[in-house]
């Protein structure tokens, strides 16, 4: 009854129409940065970040129009993997081995369409799982202290580079690096200043919004320029757009099979959409066999992947809200946003700021939906803008995170440092190091050395209280089978070659 009535009050602040009207903005926003090749969910909620706080939107208003965003992302990548054979958006990639062959057969209008009905499966299914899972765990989590908490924050960076990262050592390089651009400012137990060189201006500390900005818009902006503005074209044209009904039948136990198996490598921290999206299609592959002729464009090839990467971005949102760990890339950067509101994610939350949490999945719910009603009828528009080109799209990235960034703090100094960290991050890129963990370590770091410091005064600076209950033991032996096992892992989960005309 209680999750009947906090949904009830959820749903009372979702349809209000202030709030309805940004969801929908954000599906719409949220499947355009979906569509652009390379964008993804993460660059195109950090772009919009700064504008939450322009407009002046409270907690509740700024985190529906994140997610929705982050939703209608999903939702995108499919668009252009089933048209030009390029994925949107890394969960994507699995979508182009079936999508692009069943487009080039002339049924691209029914690709985009089932994969349409498969994303609202995964995603509605998916927030069902947030409704009944989420709480309960944030009541196990009341019984976290700071050697459970410390040992979950090792977790989260042993873990959430892991299956992303093609090195590990790379993976924990850029942990590092997070954690000691955490560290600088001024230390709260000495007062004495960390890493500042002297500057007064990192005297408080980097702005992780700072960070996030410059890490992922303003590289992909750098990329960009690399590129020489480059466009793509349309790979294949579509033309009518009709409903496979017969499709959607054929694929239901696909759809809700692949829901399951996405939601769980969601909630996993770090497994995120790709891995969801992986073990969904490959699941379904080894079901359908040979005969299932998987990769030469069959509809179970096109609804499993897409069911998984959805039903992950849903799951991905559990460990965040109820442990303050995000399971992705994405909801890192939704965790910097919730930060920045004054609003620390756990256990708590679900009981000192109820509002948010519920209205937040009610608004969940009623984006799918829109997305649903949105994909179907509007994905022609949705295509054009695959033609926009760069020095179209370039400008106005750019625009958007430096108003942003200095309409929050009136700095020319976060700029420099904005644009310090987007060259930081063309270089990593470069160097195919992952920036995620160096989000994760600015986001974490600060609570991961609090956490530390308690547990040594609790214990007179035993180390052995980081080990001294079953959960912390447990979140040690996920954390090192974590960071070990993708080693091994690695051959049987290489990504698949791109196929080609």
């Amino acid at each position: 009854m209680d999750i009947l009535s906090n949904l009830a009050m959820g749903f009372g602040i979702a349809l209000s129409p202030y709030t309805l009207m940004l969801a929908v903005i954000g599906c719409f926003i949220g499947t355009i940065v979906g569509a652009l090749p390379g964008l993804g969910p993460s660059n195109g909620v950090a772009i919009l970040i700064p504008i939450t706080f322009t407009v002046g939107l409270d907690a509740t208003s700024a985190l529906v129009l994140m997610t929705a965003v982050y939703y209608g992302a999903m939702y995108g990548g499919r668009i252009s993997s089933i048209l030009l054979n390029i994925p949107g958006d890394e969960p994507a990639l699995m979508t182009t081995l079936d999508g692009y062959p069943m487009a080039k057969a002339g049924r691209a209008g029914d690709a985009l369409v089932l994969s349409g009905v498969a994303s609202f499966v995964g995603a509605f299914l998916a927030t069902i799982g947030l409704i009944l899972l989420a709480p309960l765990l944030a009541r196990v989590a009341f019984v976290f202290g700071p050697a459970e908490y410390f040992a979950l924050y090792m977790l989260a960076f042993a873990t959430l580079g892991g299956m992303s990262s093609n090195n590990q050592a790379k993976a924990a390089v850029a942990s590092c690096i997070g954690l000691g651009i955490a560290m600088i400012g001024v230390d709260n137990n000495s007062g004495l200043p960390r890493l500042t060189g002297g500057n007064l201006h990192l005297y408080d500390g980097v702005d992780f919004l700072v960070a996030i900005v410059g890490l992922f818009a303003i590289a992909e902006v750098f990329f960009f320029i690399e590129s020489h503005g480059k466009n793509t074209s349309i790979g294949v044209k579509l033309d009518k757009v009709t409903i496979p009904w017969k499709d959607i039948v054929e694929t239901k136990w696909t759809m809700l099979r692949c829901s399951l198996i996405g939601f769980i490598a969601g909630v996993l921290p770090g497994a995120g959409a790709s891995l969801g999206s992986f073990l969904s299609y490959m699941t379904e592959k080894s079901i359908a066999g040979e005969e299932g002729k998987f990769g030469t464009g069959v509809p179970k090839g096109v609804a499993a992947p897409e069911a998984g990467n959805n039903a992950a971005a849903g799951g991905a949102l559990v460990p965040m809200l109820t442990l303050g760990v995000p399971g992705s890339g994405t909801t890192a950067v939704l965790l910097a946003l919730l930060m920045t509101l004054n609003i620390t994610p756990g256990p708590t939350l679900f009981t000192e700021r109820p509002e948010v949490v519920w209205g937040l999945i009610a608004s969940l719910l009623i984006a799918n939906v829109v997305l649903l009603l949105m994909n179907v009828p509007m994905v022609k528009i949705f295509v054009k803008v695959l033609m926009v080109p760069p020095w179209i799209l370039l400008p106005g990235v750019t625009m958007i995170s430096f108003v942003g960034i200095y309409s929050l703090s009136g700095s020319y100094f976060d700029l420099l440092l904005m644009v310090g960290f987007g060259a930081l991050g063309f270089v990593l890129r470069k160097l195919d190091v992952p920036t995620v963990p160096i989000i994760l370590g600015i986001l974490l770091g600060g609570h991961m050395e609090d956490a530390l410091r308690r547990a040594m005064v609790l214990s007179d600076g035993e180390v052995s209280y980081l080990f001294s209950s079953p959960i912390a033991i447990g979140l040690w032996i996920v954390a090192v089978a974590g960071f070990v096992a993708p080693m091994f892992l690695r051959k049987v989960l290489k990504k698949p070659q791109r196929i080609t005309d």
